[in-house]
């Protein structure tokens, strides 16, 4: 679920100087969807909008939105207040004409306040306004569907990789399986070796009684019942993938039943061989479980 993304835009021709913007996405792994937006001041309105789409388009993960902003680079204009110029002018031409004052030079003119001003660029309309703010969500949709698409792709690359530790789960499976057959017989003759011995050295105990024992013994030691369930698990996380989609937090539960079996058969293992293969499942299911945080 990780990925980055960047989608730029501008103002339409007529308003000027217009305003440029990019929208930067990206996506680091997370076991929900958290979203985290900086907007510049003024454009907070477009954050509602924002998570929104988001949500639609992702179901996990953790999401950093930034927008920047950059004005256009058309220099200030100046604006000469014709008016009071010529009235200064006129002013300075009648005092020069009695000999009053020396003729002004334009410079000089030109630095009395308020001769010279310098246009600050309008503010744009109301219409202008929601014509950017359509423009800036259309951006925004651009990068979303390129995130969109990054993700998908990694998610390729990652049904691979867990396609490929559910068939070293399996295969571990099978060979717990093929141990596991001789296990209860095995533990049923170590146990009548036991019972035998104990009736030997002590004859008053029921025979009867050790028999019962020795019986729930085997029992509880049968783990066909763990390894049945485990390949429906890998049945179930096969089907999974085959299905696509947001898929995430069912692998999540999945990985938890693939642990519970794992470590009921070790515990019911009473052969080194199957205890060892019990272990190597275990550390199979974290491998998958690793991945699998990666997925929607």
């Amino acid at each position: 679920m990780t990925g980055f993304a960047r989608a730029e835009g501008a103002d339409a021709a007529d308003l000027h100087p217009g305003l440029h913007w990019a929208w930067e996405v990206k996506s680091v792994n997370g076991r929900n969807l958290e979203v985290r937006c900086r907007l510049p001041p003024g454009f907070e309105v477009l954050e509602a909008a924002a998570r929104a789409a988001l949500a639609e388009r992702f179901k996990r993960g953790n999401v950093g939105l930034n927008l920047t902003l950059a004005r256009g680079s058309e220099p200030p204009r100046a604006r000469i207040n014709r008016e009071l110029l010529d009235q200064l002018m006129g002013l300075a031409a009648e005092y020069a004409a009695k000999g009053k004052a020396e003729p002004p030079r334009l410079d000089g003119l030109l630095a009395v306040r308020g001769v010279v001003e310098v246009v600050e660029e309008a503010e744009p309309s109301e219409e202008q306004r929601a014509v950017r703010l359509t423009r800036m969500n259309e951006t925004l949709a651009h990068a979303l569907e390129a995130l969109a698409a990054m993700r998908h792709e990694e998610g390729g690359r990652l049904a691979t990789l867990v396609g490929q530790h559910l068939d070293a789960i399996e295969a571990l499976r099978q060979r717990a399986a093929a141990t596991a057959a001789a296990q209860p017989a095995a533990l049923k003759a170590r146990l009548k070796a036991q019972v035998d011995a104990l009736l030997e050295a002590s004859p008053a105990l029921p025979e009867e009684r050790l028999a019962h024992e020795a019986a729930l013994l085997v029992t509880k030691a049968d783990v066909r019942e763990e390894l049945d369930r485990l390949a429906a698990h890998v049945a179930a996380a096969r089907k999974l993938l085959a299905e696509g989609g947001a898929v995430g937090r069912k692998f999540d539960f999945l990985c938890q039943e693939f642990n519970r079996e794992a470590n009921t058969l070790c515990s019911k293992s009473v052969d080194v061989e199957l205890t060892t293969i019990g272990l190597d499942l275990k550390a199979a299911i974290d491998q998958l479980r690793e991945q699998v945080q990666n997925i929607e």
